[in-house]
């Protein structure tokens, strides 16, 4: 079909990098992990570190280069060491987010009057096996001292509370270990992210070509242990969703990667759309090497939430789909049949003719002679989201070789077809 190029499935993408260089790797023996932070060019703009060693709490962000804008007194598990089990009274270690505030029907004693959930166990704990749950950054009743959490991260009261609207404006990755250094030094990007970059955005365009090749930035074993589902099941479910479904856009945007002990994590807002389901949110792939050396990815997060992708995504398609409009315009004002019907869908309905065969032979039998089209203007486009694709409505006026001329409103729903989009319904109402 004579389509416009293509939507780009995965387009405006920021990537954006966080770089935690370890400078030892967690171990059995109680000896934690110890971090370094460095500021990157592509780094998230704010995250918070705990330093578990020294109990100090750290809200970092980058000023170019990178500057500690608050450093609090915290408190952590009263054993050393990283989570292995409930109970165990240690702070686990590794890179967490803050999943849901809660500021109320706690015990004031314990947690203060604010509370902030951590997602341990995140899904390298649970292919490591580490147990236990309910890991909190919280207040506290009364002044904390060292070291006598049950696991969580616990700060004096006002601190967060003063904490609390930058803790509940953004995503922040929330950096644990037994010791966190860091520097103002701005180096170049480091390979490894670079990498876990570049496969999370060939990741979303397998995706959205509904291709095998998506499965293969998996690891079949872990990533069933991470989500409790055997990998052929997950397999199986989406490869009926890609011979099911005509077409799946999958735009990310803001793509950031967090170094963990012995792992990554790229997070990034998602919007997905097909005909059948549209979903946006917030999305966290945690990727490992392989045997072969190649990262792949273990375990998915994924949490909905509003992002504003929306119009994102239809401001990157309005480019596209006005190309086609206009060329379709062109095809119809030169009354060339075959050319004008390149544009339609097998199925596509115009008025109240139901597919591409009865709009070919309604067009062939009024551009007969002198009955053709002479001139076709369209103006006032306005574009918005349709379950199968883009509805375009603009106000067209027509007139043809022998005199006929009309004006009205015409609606047209674009819906992607292979690497375009297609006509998929017509109407028009005079004016």
């Amino acid at each position: 079909m004579a389509l416009s190029h293509a939507i780009t499935s995965v387009s405006g993408i920021v990537a954006a990098v966080f770089l935690l260089l370890s400078s030892a790797t967690a171990s059995l023996a109680g000896e934690g992990w110890a971090v370094s932070l460095r500021a990157d060019p592509y780094g998230p703009q704010r995250f918070l570190a705990v330093d578990k060693s020294s109990q100090t709490f750290w809200f970092f962000e980058q000023q170019s280069p990178l500057q500690p804008i608050k450093q609090l007194p915290c408190t952590t598990g009263q054993e050393p060491g990283t989570k292995w089990k409930e109970g165990d009274l240690k702070t686990p270690e590794g890179v967490y987010f803050i999943r849901e505030r809660i500021n109320g029907g706690l015990d004031y004693g314990l947690y203060g009057d604010l509370a902030f959930t951590l997602n341990y166990p995140n899904p390298i704990d649970v292919i490591n096996g580490r147990k236990g749950s309910g890991i909190w950054i919280h207040g506290r009743g009364r002044p904390i001292t060292p070291m006598e959490s049950r696991g969580c991260v616990a700060l004096n009261n006002p601190d967060i509370k003063e904490l609390d609207p930058q803790f509940t404006k953004r995503v922040l990755p929330v950096v644990i270990a037994n010791e966190v250094h860091w520097s103002k030094d701005t180096p170049a990007a480091a390979k490894e992210a670079q990498e876990v970059v570049a496969a999370t955005l060939e990741w979303a365009k397998a995706w959205s070509r509904k291709s095998e090749d998506f499965f293969a930035f998996h690891d079949a074993t872990k990533y069933a242990v991470a989500t409790g589902e055997p990998f052929d099941a997950f397999r199986s479910q989406k490869r009926q969703l890609f011979s099911k479904l005509p077409w799946i856009h999958v735009l990310i945007d803001d793509v950031r990667a967090v170094q963990g002990p012995d792992y990554w994590v790229t997070y990034f807002g998602q919007l997905y759309r097909s005909p059948t389901l549209a979903s946006e949110g917030v999305k966290r792939l945690y990727w490992q090497r392989n045997e072969q050396g190649r990262f792949v990815i273990v375990g998915v997060e994924y949490s909905e939430t509003s992002l504003g992708l929306e119009g994102k995504y239809l401001a990157r398609v309005r480019g596209d789909v006005t190309k086609v409009v206009e060329a379709w315009r062109q095809a119809w004002e030169k009354g060339k049949v075959a050319e004008y019907m390149q544009f339609y869908g097998p199925n596509a309905t115009q008025g109240d003719r139901k597919g591409a065969a009865a709009i070919r032979e309604h067009k062939q039998q009024i551009w007969n002679g002198n009955k053709g089209p002479k001139k076709v203007a369209i103006r006032d486009m306005k574009f918005t989201l349709a379950q199968e694709g883009v509805l375009v409505e603009f106000i067209q006026e027509y007139a043809s070789k022998d005199g006929v001329a009309d004006k009205g409103k015409k609606k047209m729903v674009f819906g992607p077809v292979g690497d375009g989009w297609a006509i998929l319904d017509e109407d028009w109402s005079k004016m």
